[in-house]
């Protein structure tokens, strides 16, 4: 009875990571067969006809992927450097400074995380259209420029962060600025880290905005290109398609290996579970 108790846990959450990551070996195991093999239910990780030089090759030739993926670098760095610029002074100002309508501005904060992308989306393409703006890197950005999530997360954080070291570096002649990029925020980097992983991999698999605003090929997104690239093949050439998948989905999953402490530690230090 005590090994069931100590092992059971662990093999729910084994079954259960197992069935999480059996779509991502699915595409990476179709990505290396012949189109012969395609549809075999078969999960033997060794194909009989090795073709991932042809699926990779094919998935590289057809459409621009490396323009896609340097065009999802540039679109979610400008996203996330404005959203930490924004952000963590916002954060700062509601978790350490005392203001007149701070819990309600608050408040707003986490109302505003109740409201959808898709409802503030025909508002922001009409502004952006009456703007000619779309088309750009700027409206694939835009509308994501302030995240409530990282100014709720950040102010989670810098709650914690003690109160006398605040005041002892105003006594050193810190301004405010000063005390919450250099003293604060350098307390809270876990969660820095966390929320650049959040803010990556959130807008890096984003189709729906791009979808929207984006007609050009040359602007297209990791996501929006892999429909270019679909509508290239027909839908026939699956290995070529899972080929391209796995090129997009990798450097996500890499991020998040060499990122993983950082991450935990920063969700944990937020008090969010």
């Amino acid at each position: 009875m005590p090994l069931l108790r100590r092992y059971t846990p662990h093999l729910v959450l084994a079954l259960g990571a197992a069935v999480m990551l059996l779509p991502f070996y699915w595409m990476v195991l179709t990505s290396l067969r012949s189109p012969a093999e395609i549809f075999d239910i078969s999960l033997w990780p060794i194909p009989q006809e090795f073709s991932a030089p042809r699926n990779y090759g094919r998935a590289t030739d057809i459409v621009p992927m490396a323009r896609f993926m340097l065009n999802g670098v540039i679109v979610c760095a400008g996203i996330l450097i404005v959203q930490v610029l924004t952000a963590v002074p916002a954060a700062y100002a509601l978790a350490k400074l005392r203001f007149p309508g701070r819990r309600l501005m608050f408040a707003l904060v986490v109302a505003a995380l109740c409201v959808p992308m898709q409802a503030l989306a025909l508002p922001l393409f009409v502004g952006l259209a009456k703007a000619k703006l779309l088309n750009t890197y700027f409206a694939l950005m835009a509308p994501f420029f302030l995240s409530v999530f990282a100014i709720f997360l950040f102010r989670q954080s810098f709650r914690s962060y003690p109160d006398e070291i605040i005041e002892a570096a105003r006594l050193d002649g810190f301004s405010e600025l000063e005390i919450c990029w250099r003293l604060v925020l350098r307390g809270s980097l876990p969660v820095l880290a966390a929320f650049s992983i959040f803010s990556v991999v959130a807008h890096w698999n984003d189709l729906y905005w791009p979808l929207i605003v984006v007609r050009d090929t040359a602007l297209a997104p990791p996501p929006l290109g892999m429909l270019y690239f679909s509508d290239a093949e027909s839908g026939a050439d699956y290995g070529a398609l899972m080929a391209g998948a796995t090129i997009i989905t990798a450097p996500m999953v890499l991020c998040f290996l060499l990122a993983r402490r950082h991450f935990i530690a920063g969700i944990t230090m937020t008090g969010i579970k």
